[in-house]
């Protein structure tokens, strides 16, 4: 009996910790992405590229307003962008790292992500959040609208 109770004990134990690990990795997750927005419950989008007009798309059902279908899509999916460091913003010169103007503005349900620059070092860009640059993927960059292909003639 009493090697029953140890092991129900040692069982119950097992099961916090594992419990206490999942949640530990969660917020440890939510630390290190660029936001905490949810990308598939993000219902309004904003993009503004360097040469490029401003778009707008709001989340309508299960699709997205626009010509663009994939795109909106792509650009929330982006708030979940793994972060490689975050620093204060005080600690650059906005100009220094593309943020002065910034190469596009992504907005997604009211949360404005600014992004800048290559780093100088590794496969990495700045991305300006309030007051924090966050250190990114060098690839997690909106992406410019589809265009059209231009016509071809045929060769004879």
């Amino acid at each position: 009996m009493r090697a029953r109770t140890i092991g129900i004990v040692v069982l119950l134990a097992l099961v916090g910790a594992v419990a206490w690990q999942m949640h530990s990795d969660d917020a440890d997750v939510l630390a290190h992405t660029l936001t905490p927005l949810d990308p598939s419950t993000v219902q309004h989008v904003d993009i503004t590229m360097k040469g490029l007009p401003p778009q707008r798309f709001e989340r309508e059902g299960d699709h997205w307003s626009g010509a663009d279908q994939g795109r909106p899509a792509d650009l929330a999916a982006l708030a979940s962008t793994p972060v490689a460091e975050w620093k204060p913003a005080a600690d650059f010169a906005p100009a220094n790292i593309g943020l002065a103007p910034p190469l596009a503005i992504l907005t997604l349900d009211g949360t404005r992500i600014e992004y800048g620059d290559l780093a100088a070092l590794g496969r990495q860009r700045y991305a300006r959040i309030g007051d924090r640059i966050a250190l990114i993927p060098a690839q997690a960059m909106p992406r410019p609208p589809r265009t059209q292909a231009l016509p071809t003639k045929p060769m004879l």
